[in-house]
């Protein structure tokens, strides 16, 4: 397996800015597993059909096309309601599973490791990976976040800022509630409060919690 670091977390919590910020600083290669269940919910809703229902939604996961990644309708509100239904269906999970593990032991461009984010990263997609962070944030700042990020997106009309944060609240509760895969913190994570840290202080943290483990591994793979 390569070089993995794992990051899970609550929804709105800073996730995938620091794992793209990770993996451009180790130059390796960058996963957001819950894009993956994003382009299996927008499939479903793309042929008007409803994310929960189970058949739906697993044809949608055996047609995932990884070439939509970059589509910006993934970074929706109703992309991500979208993705936590279709996540808790473990057939879905089941046809998804294989192509993230692929991703860990063998990263695109020849790269020498993988940053993977997502809700269950550590504990069952790479139990195995060489550095584990869970990443969380009071509600309130992360819905804070949130509408931030949509307004930046010239999303139209924004919901409040308490819709926001119920709706948040609304779909960790299911993500730990799923009876398979649930979002938990690995035993072997690294807590990463980013409440009061804004994008810079988080990824000098970040870097701080997973360096020697990550510099350790590099070490027995020299580059070139």
């Amino acid at each position: 397996m390569s070089i993995v670091i794992a990051i899970d977390g609550t929804a709105a919590c800073g996730k995938g800015t620091l794992a793209k910020r990770l993996a451009r600083h180790y130059g390796f290669a960058h996963l957001d597993s819950g894009a993956l269940y994003r382009l299996v919910g927008l499939g479903v809703l793309d042929r008007g059909g409803d994310p929960s229902n189970a058949a739906e939604a697993i044809a949608s996961a055996r047609n995932i096309d990884t070439s939509a990644l970059e589509d910006p309708r993934l970074r929706s509100g109703q992309a991500g309601e979208a993705a936590s239904q279709v996540a808790a269906i473990p057939e879905v999970r089941a046809a998804v599973l294989d192509y993230q593990r692929q991703f860990c032991v063998r990263p695109p461009n020849a790269a020498r490791g993988a940053v993977i984010d997502g809700r269950d990263i550590g504990t069952v997609i790479c139990p195995a990976a060489t550095a584990k962070l869970f990443v969380d944030a009071r509600p309130e700042v992360r819905a804070k976040r949130r509408w931030l990020e949509l307004k930046g997106q010239n999303a139209g009309s924004l919901p409040d800022l308490a819709t926001l944060q119920a709706d948040l609240l609304a779909r960790d509760a299911r993500d730990r509630a799923r009876p398979v895969a649930p979002l938990h913190q690995a035993e072997d994570a690294i807590l990463l409060d980013t409440s009061d840290l804004d994008k810079e202080a988080t990824f000098a943290k970040a870097l701080d919690l997973v360096h020697t483990s990550v510099e350790k591994a590099l070490a027995v793979r020299p580059r070139g």
